[in-house]
């Protein structure tokens, strides 16, 4: 059965990976990432010799038919980013939309993912949060901050 393999990366620290994704990642015929170069740093240091493919925001459009046909050919293929989970403000979401659209499954492994280190670490209330991901820049910053004034969860941004 075909699967793609959502695996989360070490933030900072490279001891920070699962035993298990270092194997997956071993066993992948393919590992597509964000930035080639900074994964590079992490397999190198696993001695992980798989073939690494860019895949981010400015080609995942274009790329993901030919991602989709390496799973026809029987292609063990796993997605990491930079750093953390990808998908969670990283490429990945359309990927993942896309195998399951074609009958491949899709699995997360659990790991690092930034916002949930700097919520507990922040001494705010857990027990209910809002995910913001990236604010936008300039145009509409203000108001989808003001959308979210009255919001009494603990809202997270990435900046």
């Amino acid at each position: 059965m075909n699967r793609l393999y959502i695996i989360p990366t070490p933030i900072g620290n490279l001891e920070d990976i699962t035993l298990r994704a270092i194997r997956l990642l071993k066993e992948a015929d393919i590992i597509l990432t964000e930035d080639t170069r900074k994964s590079k740093i992490l397999l190198t240091h696993y001695g992980i010799k798989t073939k690494l493919v860019s895949h981010h925001k400015f080609n995942e459009h274009k790329s993901i038919k030919q991602i989709i046909d390496w799973f026809h050919q029987g292609k063990k293929v796993s997605l990491i980013s930079e750093a953390g989970t990808p998908s969670i403000s990283d490429p990945g979401f359309l990927l993942i939309r896309e195998c399951l659209r074609n009958g491949i499954e899709v699995e997360c492994l659990p790991g690092p993912t930034a916002f949930v280190s700097a919520l507990v670490n922040s001494g705010l209330p857990t027990d209910k949060f809002c995910f913001e991901g990236f604010l936008p820049h300039k145009k509409g910053r203000l108001k989808r901050l003001s959308q979210l004034a009255s919001e009494e969860r603990t809202i997270i941004f990435y900046e």
